[in-house]
């Protein structure tokens, strides 16, 4: 087999390969036995909550299990032809073979990350949250720019984006914004995006044309729904109300509306100014600290297997997880995966999967990467 068709298969075995290990396959397999089982039985619907959560996770394990047997069976039939085309000389049927295999290898990146969606809060909508680092008017147009790469990106995937909270800067960009994101698997998707990110450019602001570091965080944390049962403590809060600010076209109101919430044992903030009514602001925020502090325990729970926590450290030096250079040359490095764009402008453009895919597969992997960051 020559080395093209070679390439495919090995990125078909290594997505479900992992696959495999992400779902526990033999446990899977059991697992989705059982379920089974319980469907037939006519008894599973006398309590419809439980019936509805057992057939979501039977459909979700069957769909997964299904099309890897799919994409495996193809891959080995495929394989076959393409020997066969060799043995026979067939240069036509080796070359259609071989246009299946690389649209199978497609396939298979594809399925790989639909499987690594499957996380207890995936599948729901997420905010997205971004902070200008030190450094004024240069961090702050950078996390402006972070808004909008995140805001193409949903709009790539029919998401529909909500601007809940938005501080301009004093000359231009944002101080913070936080945008609600609506679609499928939002959070599945954008949670890999929490940390730090660095911008390197001659600076626009820079009368003498001078190369500037600017950083921003990102914070990302789902959308809590009503079945989930997150206490929250009355005496443990701070309720602040302001007057609304926003650039022109935010359509963000100006009277005395604003909520901020603080949440005194972890020190979590919320705020939201979208709304004409105080009463609806604070709603919303509610709804927001209920999300930060539905993350802050999966979080939690992440860390204590992991012994990592990237998105609490300072905006600056040394912790971005991504590095985003436009001059002298144009470059984007992923500090986690060692992924990389040489397109910096479609990546600000919204074009961030390749980013997010190796992102989720590394956290089913645990595999670091050694990566050197970009000057």
């Amino acid at each position: 087999m020559r080395a093209e068709a070679q390439a495919h298969v090995d990125t078909i075995n290594a997505a479900m390969a992992l696959v495999r290990r992400f779902l526990d396959w033999e446990r899977a397999l059991r697992r989705l036995d059982e379920l089974n089982a319980r469907v037939e039985d006519p008894s599973l619907w006398n309590d419809p909550k439980q019936a509805q959560a057992i057939m979501q996770e039977r459909r979700r394990l069957d769909e997964s299990i299904a099309a890897v047997n799919a994409i495996e069976r193809e891959r080995d039939d495929t394989v076959e032809l393409i020997a066969m085309a060799e043995a026979e000389g067939d240069a036509e049927m080796e070359a259609e073979a071989n246009a299946s295999l690389a649209q199978l290898a497609e396939r298979a990146e594809t399925d790989k990350v639909k499987a690594l969606l499957a996380g207890e809060a995936d599948a729901n909508n997420t905010y997205i949250e971004v902070n200008a680092g030190a450094g004024g008017t240069e961090s702050q147009d950078w996390a402006e720019m972070l808004q909008r790469m995140y805001t193409r990106w949903a709009e790539r995937h029919g998401m529909k984006v909500e601007l809940i909270d938005y501080h301009a800067g004093e000359q231009a960009g944002i101080k913070s914004a936080t945008m609600m994101l609506k679609g499928e698997n939002a959070y599945g998707w954008a949670k890999t995006e929490s940390g730090v990110h660095r911008l390197v450019r001659i600076s626009p602001y820079d009368s003498s044309a001078r190369r500037h570091t600017s950083f921003a965080s990102v914070w990302v944390y789902p959308e809590v729904d009503d079945d989930i049962d997150i206490q929250i403590n009355e005496s443990e809060l701070r309720i602040d109300t302001y007057r609304s600010s926003g650039a022109g076209g935010q359509h963000i109101n100006t009277t005395d509306s604003a909520v901020r919430i603080t949440h005194l044992p972890t020190g979590i903030v919320v705020a939201c100014q979208n709304q004409r009514s105080q009463h609806k602001n604070k709603a919303e925020a509610y709804k927001q600290l209920r999300a930060r502090l539905y993350e802050h325990e999966l979080r939690k729970r992440e860390e204590e297997a992991n012994a990592v926590n990237a998105t609490k450290t300072d905006i600056g030096w040394g912790h971005q997880i991504r590095s985003y250079v436009l001059q002298p040359y144009q470059l984007v490095k992923d500090l986690r995966t060692g992924v990389t764009s040489t397109a910096p402008s479609d990546v600000l453009d919204g074009a961030l999967d390749p980013f997010m895919a190796a992102a989720l597969s590394q956290k089913v992997t645990g595999e670091a990467v050694e990566v050197e960051d970009v000057d």
